[in-house]
């Protein structure tokens, strides 16, 4: 059995998503996305029917979830820290309050699996409850995909 990438970040909104302060963030996110879409192992992102992932709030109107899959911890990494993708985030502190919890996990899904928000969620859980493991973990200690 193969093995890709799931990853779930959260982040928590110092003012509404539709306020002049979001502005540029919610700007940005269109372009974000399909930069994402057309990165190099790039599978699959969270999304409502609409194609709009900041509709969806399982944690809150003040916390936005994002949650794709990708080939590896390489693909993505790339995308994270390599692209524009960057140059967004570098100005998060603009937009997102800070949390003392992880706010991302990391973990192996099936090839050709799309996690739920429970399951992300879950993940992220297990990662701020027990550190990181196996099942869930972050940029720092990435874990090899499971035995075959």
């Amino acid at each position: 059995m193969s093995f890709e990438l799931a990853q779930l970040n959260v982040a928590i909104l110092k003012e509404p998503i539709d306020s002049p302060a979001l502005a540029d963030f919610v700007a940005n996110l269109e372009g974000i996305n399909a930069l994402a879409e057309a990165a190099p192992g790039f599978r699959w992102r969270l999304q409502d029917d609409q194609g709009n992932a900041t509709a969806l709030r399982p944690l809150g109107e003040e916390t936005l979830v994002n949650m794709s899959v990708w080939q590896d911890a390489e693909t993505l990494r790339a995308y994270v820290y390599e692209s524009a993708h960057t140059e967004i985030m570098r100005r998060r502190k603009e937009w997102f309050g800070r949390t003392r919890a992880a706010y991302q996990v990391l973990w192996w899904v099936p090839q050709g699996h799309h996690p739920t928000l429970e399951e992300g969620i879950a993940k992220l859980d297990l990662l701020r409850d027990q550190g990181p493991t196996p099942r869930a973990f972050s940029f720092r200690q990435i874990f090899p995909p499971p035995a075959a």
